[in-house]
């Protein structure tokens, strides 16, 4: 276990550059569950949570290589799930997306419930439901469910709810079958249409509407090749880091269509930016006015980046309403911002209010969750004084070496092990 140690209050400069994007990368891998060849991965994000993702195909009979830093070759022709690491599936929520390429597979599997964090409900009622809808039989025995792919199902599936990972299941599930299949209610965030750019090079015909996707499988699918986007949630998480410290810094790796209403949003707050090509570069702001920040699906405002909205908003004039509708244990980390000086008002699970401008001040801190710690590290670098934050597990499960990152922009932060 350890923490980082952060002195704060000083402004960064520099430049940072933003790795390949892990909420992407999750469904590749499982892709290459689908066929027998070669499927070679660029761009992959060094992080725990992806090291995890490749322990468990490894146990599974996968072949995994890695010919340079960030590049994954997996072959799966020796897929075996006699051996495969239950414990490690319980503990990583990208692990629900071996459900459905292991059921167009192999017809059948024994699985427990995926982890993930500790951010509210997250059950995978989504996911079961569109399998049941695509043939399969769905038995759950304790802290085990039972899956049997039995019959060719309806054409259409009709999600319950716009779920990134519940429409990657979906059209994971449907990528074998040589019938069309419409998944309705369908997510179209960046994870989803990379997915489906992977898939289209394998031999998957695939055509999109208004949250409405149908693809088109066959048996044999064909390895394949892709690089890995850029993170829009680490970039927004940069950007609002040198936001709320009002430091001029430049990130490069912007995913411009999948952040419109961020660049929105910054620009209506009063950010001084620039944007070139997929570089932006912070100016120093004058002053701050955050009315509201909702989360909502694509292309709305991503949840993963409420947590650094909220940071930003301790410095913005009046109120700000963070609204996350879908998560109510999104707000944990609130409670050691509040400790920190920030005036909060906690309005429901789902609503908080913001006031500002606050002056924060170091404190030792807990990290409940990925994106929460990751908020409270901006918080420290903004504070007066010296804070720790336990837990950086819970923070590289999703941004790689990212003390080090922040040290090249001028951040007084270190590891230090307990």
């Amino acid at each position: 276990m350890s923490k980082f140690v952060i002195n704060g209050g000083k402004k960064l400069e520099g430049s940072i550059e933003v790795r390949g994007a892990k909420n992407a990368t999750f469904p590749l891998l499982a892709a290459s569950l689908l066929t027998d060849e070669d499927c070679v991965i660029k761009n992959v994000p060094l992080i725990e949570d992806v090291l995890k993702m490749i322990k468990i195909l490894k146990s599974i009979g996968v072949d995994v290589q890695q010919p340079e830093e960030r590049t994954l070759v997996l072959n799966a022709s020796g897929l075996n799930l006699d051996k495969v690491k239950k414990d490690l599936v319980k503990k990583l929520r990208g692990s629900v997306l071996f459900y459905g390429p292991l059921l167009a597979r192999l017809g059948e599997l024994e699985l427990p419930p995926p982890g993930g964090c500790l951010i509210g409900a997250r059950p995978i009622d989504t996911h079961l439901d569109a399998f049941e809808q695509l043939g399969v039989n769905v038995e759950q025995e304790g802290q085990t469910y039972n899956l049997t792919k039995e019959r060719e199902g309806s054409t259409t599936c009709v999600l319950n709810e716009m779920s990134v990972t519940g429409t990657e299941n979906a059209i994971l599930l449907s990528a074998l079958s040589p019938y069309e299949t419409t998944i309705k209610i369908a997510d179209l965030d960046y994870p989803v249409q990379q997915l489906l750019t992977f898939l289209q090079k394998m031999g998957v015909e695939v055509k999109t509407g208004h949250h409405e996707i149908t693809i088109k499988g066959k048996e044999d699918l064909e390895g394949a090749e892709h690089t890995i986007m850029s993170d829009p949630i680490e970039a927004g998480t940069f950007v609002l880091t040198g936001l709320a410290t009002n430091s001029e810094i430049t990130v490069k790796g912007v995913e411009r269509d999948f952040l419109e209403l961020f660049l929105k949003k910054l620009k209506q707050a009063g950010a001084n930016f620039e944007l070139e090509g997929k570089n932006l570069k912070l100016n120093h702001w004058d002053k701050l006015e955050i009315d509201e920040v909702q989360s909502l699906p694509f292309p709305g405002l991503h949840t993963d980046l409420q947590s650094a909205w909220a940071v930003a908003a301790t410095q913005a004039e009046g109120s700000t309403l963070i609204h996350d509708p879908l998560y109510e244990g999104r707000f944990r980390y609130l409670e050691e911002l509040t400790r920190m000086g920030a005036d909060i008002l906690f309005a429901d699970p789902h609503r908080v209010v913001v006031g500002g401008p606050s002056d924060l001040y170091g404190k030792d801190l807990g990290s409940f969750d990925l994106r929460g710690g990751a908020a409270l590290i901006i918080a420290a670098l903004m504070a007066e004084g010296k804070s720790s934050i336990e837990d950086t597990y819970q923070i590289d499960r999703g941004y790689e070496k990212i003390e080090q990152r922040l040290q090249k922009l001028g951040a007084d932060i270190k590891r230090v092990e307990n």
